[in-house]
């Protein structure tokens, strides 16, 4: 396949050009963290050690919770999303499928909307993840976006569940400073997380924090930290 010659729009941290989504199959590659959005391809540069630690904490946490309940497939970039027939092709930071949907997978991709949605917030990426990938996460049907800044001077962690309408609605932490799932639940078992675990140094093991989501349930006090 041929690809024409393109201006390259350049951006701190990421590339844009014109492409057609046969051309962003071919540009992006199985390595590359690139996405493609109404005729655009958007290739985004390495991501910082800081942005892959989040990653890697989120995604050790979340896929041993789902693995542990059964209730799923978790995944990470970059793993192609189609949002939608002839829609945007995501590639989210870390995202979650119940059990129920996992038809939704092929061999190179999953087509649909996860039920979970994490994006972990670089300082090239805001625009797309609070504006662009949040409406569309919205209006394909994500039951639940998350978004982790952990960028100096903000390090926030936000959640945002889909309402009765269709709506993303903001959820609050508990006075705990937790933040619940209303997705990831199962038989009493519910997954949250502490905004101040992200940020610790260094970050405490999934082991310690999985007893605590499952207060103290017996599939993890056995095991060593």
């Amino acid at each position: 396949m041929t690809i024409a010659p393109a201006v390259v729009r350049a951006e701190p941290e990421v590339v844009r050009r014109p492409a057609s989504y046969e051309e962003y199959l071919a540009l992006a590659g199985e390595t590359r963290i690139a996405e493609w959005v109404d005729g655009e391809y958007i290739e985004y540069m390495p991501p910082s050690s800081e942005h892959q630690s989040s990653v890697v904490f989120l995604i050790r946490l979340i896929s041993t919770f789902v693995d542990e309940l059964d209730i799923g497939q978790a995944g990470v970039a970059p793993w192609e999303v189609k949002l939608w027939p002839g829609g945007p092709s995501r590639e989210p930071d870390v995202f979650v499928v119940l059990k129920d949907r996992l038809s939704g997978f092929d061999k190179m991709r999953f087509n649909g909307a996860p039920d979970m949605v994490l994006e972990i917030v670089s300082p090239g990426s805001v625009r797309e993840d609070r504006v662009r990938k949040f409406t569309e996460y919205e209006q394909a049907g994500v039951g639940e976006y998350w978004l982790i800044d952990p960028r100096p001077n903000q390090r926030t962690v936000e959640c945002f569940v889909r309402d009765a309408a269709g709506i993303f609605q903001p959820v609050e932490a508990d006075a705990d400073g937790r933040l619940y799932s209303s997705v990831l639940t199962y038989e009493g078992a519910r997954f949250w997380l502490h905004v101040s675990w992200l940020w610790q140094e260094p970050q405490p093991k999934t082991s310690r924090l999985l007893r605590q989501i499952f207060d103290s349930d017996e599939r993890f006090a056995s095991r060593e930290e």
